[in-house]
């Protein structure tokens, strides 16, 4: 197959791009290559946590490449939680949190949820989400998940009538689905969405609606601790239909 590229200093194209059969082929950026390099040591455990990497100068001469593709690689790395930079020192290796991911989703999904449609969009992923919550605690909570379950919606009875404390305690709830994945990124995700929530929350409860959503918070736990999860899932689905219509119907009037 014949290539044809633009060479320039030294052979190498001076554009990142050649031509085959008139395709254009983009070359991958300098930057690119160092990154994903340093990501796979992290990830084999050649660079392990907290380890500090070579400063800009090594790696440069290691890489064979200028101060800019590694200053660009790093930040790359530092977006996907893989290294901590801090000026005046050298790179370190860290891993992403549950908090970085939260931090990472929080600011998009306000723009997604912002953007037409997107509020529908938003409801049809928590409730993908959160009825296979509901089916996984019917499945696989343990007595003690259970007994949190339980106390969460305690407190949901007790705020009932308060609804300032009653949105965090429906929130808390929801929560309590989450952890019982032992799944750090369900409970990422959940703390991620919780701020939304709770804007959901303040906009579809009054008076009268707390217990409703208790009521139905009730059904869901039955379900789970019956251990039947597809009365679970359908117990949340209801719920969460319920809450998405009230919400589409204030927040979106016609």
């Amino acid at each position: 197959m014949a290539i044809a590229c633009l060479t320039g200093i030294k052979g190498m194209p001076s554009i990142g791009v050649c031509r085959v059969i008139g395709v254009q082929i983009k070359q991958r950026k300098l930057s690119d290559e160092v990154a994903e390099h340093l990501e796979r040591m992290i990830r084999k455990g050649e660079l392990a946590e907290a380890e500090r990497l070579p400063s800009e100068r090594e790696l440069m001469r290691q890489f064979g490449v200028g101060r800019p593709s590694i200053r660009e690689a790093l930040l790359h790395l530092r977006k996907m939680g893989l290294v901590e930079v801090r000026s005046g020192e050298r790179a370190r290796v860290t891993r992403p949190t549950p908090q970085f991911v939260i931090d990472a989703l929080s600011g998009p999904a306000r723009h997604m949820i912002s953007a037409p449609g997107g509020v529908q969009d938003f409801q049809s992923a928590r409730l993908f989400f959160e009825v296979g919550l509901a089916r996984n605690a019917a499945v696989n909570a343990t007595p003690e998940d259970i007994e949190s379950l339980r106390a969460a919606l305690e407190m949901n009875r007790q705020s009932i009538g308060d609804l300032t404390r009653f949105e965090r305690t429906d929130v808390d709830f929801h929560y309590v689905l989450a952890v019982i994945t032992r799944n750090r990124i369900f409970t990422a995700i959940h703390a991620a969405l919780a701020e939304w929530l709770l804007e959901q929350r303040r906009t579809t409860l009054a008076e009268g609606e707390d217990r409703k959503a208790y009521e139905a918070h009730r059904d869901i736990f039955e379900a789970i601790a019956a251990r039947d999860p597809d009365r679970a899932e359908a117990a949340m689905r209801r719920h969460l239909d319920y809450v998405s219509r009230r919400y589409l119907e204030i927040a979106r009037p016609m």
